[in-house]
């Protein structure tokens, strides 16, 4: 039976199966289940309906926007047909379609929770600032019009470290009450190598204790109003003490954005060892 908050009905017995899975989120309308659209935690659930017959929505770790990709996504569901972590990881993958797949499952604790184990999550956004448009990763990076000067952009990225109110990076339409979140580390680089040519693209990488709506989009908006010389980098700091969403950048595209990892807490180890897929 399905609960009607996102995440898996609680049988009275059986065996929570944990899994990590990537997934290109090009085609999908996020993670989180909606009526009529195609979205990833659905399909998952479509697979585990084909091989238990159980009606199970898994419950992940990150709400993943539209469009937004994952190489370390974390859910979690309870069944009580009784197979092993490794059954589960071979035949999810069997069924699974080719922009999804299971990377690691194992059996955890009945109680193991994605979201309250998640610690620390790391996401990377490429903007691709190339002359030329992106060809093969035109769905995995936002393509830029201009050269961006990302000594200008590690300058300003110091001011959203540390634990801050991020009013102003989060989307206006969510219902959080909270918005203090800690950042521990905000990089912005220029990979030496990239499937175009060196140097076409500009990596963000951010990570943190958790993430408001469409906060890692908003401030990759907003490092590229900086990177392009349409701000100054003192600007981030007096958009963050704002805390007001006008006063920040825009929100960057989706396509550009990943879950790169998720730290989990001990209760990932609590149970049996990983299976890795193979």
């Amino acid at each position: 039976m399905t609960s009607p908050a996102g995440g898996d009905a609680q049988p009275a017995a059986g065996r929570r199966i944990a899994l990590r899975l990537a997934y290109e989120g090009t085609r999908y309308s996020g993670w989180q289940t909606q009526p009529g659209l195609a979205t990833v935690q659905g399909t998952i659930a479509e697979a585990i309906r084909a091989v238990s017959g159980e009606e199970i929505l898994p419950r992940g770790a990150s709400r993943t926007d539209a469009g937004v990709h994952a190489l370390d996504q974390v859910a979690a569901f309870t069944s009580t047909s009784g197979h092993s972590a490794a059954v589960w990881v071979k035949a999810l993958n069997a069924l699974l379609p080719p922009d999804i797949t299971v990377r690691e499952g194992r059996e955890v604790a009945l109680d193991f929770d994605p979201v309250t184990a998640a610690l620390r999550k790391r996401y990377r956004f490429r903007i691709h600032d190339a002359r030329w448009r992106p060809v093969l990763q035109r769905h995995l990076v936002w393509h830029w019009r201009g050269r961006l000067d990302i000594d200008l952009m590690r300058a300003a990225a110091p001011a959203l470290v540390g634990e801050h109110d991020f009013t102003s990076f989060e989307s206006t339409l969510s219902p959080r009450l909270s918005k203090v979140r800690t950042i521990h580390s905000l990089a912005v680089e220029r990979p030496p190598v990239s499937d175009d040519a060196a140097g076409s693209e500009v990596w963000i990488e951010v990570e943190g204790n958790g993430f408001l709506y469409n906060m890692v989009r908003i401030m990759a908006g907003s490092l590229v109003m900086v990177g392009a010389g349409k701000r100054p980098p003192e600007w981030l700091g007096q958009a963050l003490a704002a805390r007001s969403r006008p006063a920040a950048g825009p929100t960057a595209p989706p396509q550009g954005l990943v879950l790169l990892k998720i730290e989990l807490d001990s209760g990932w180890d609590s149970h049996t060892s990983a299976v890795e897929a193979g």
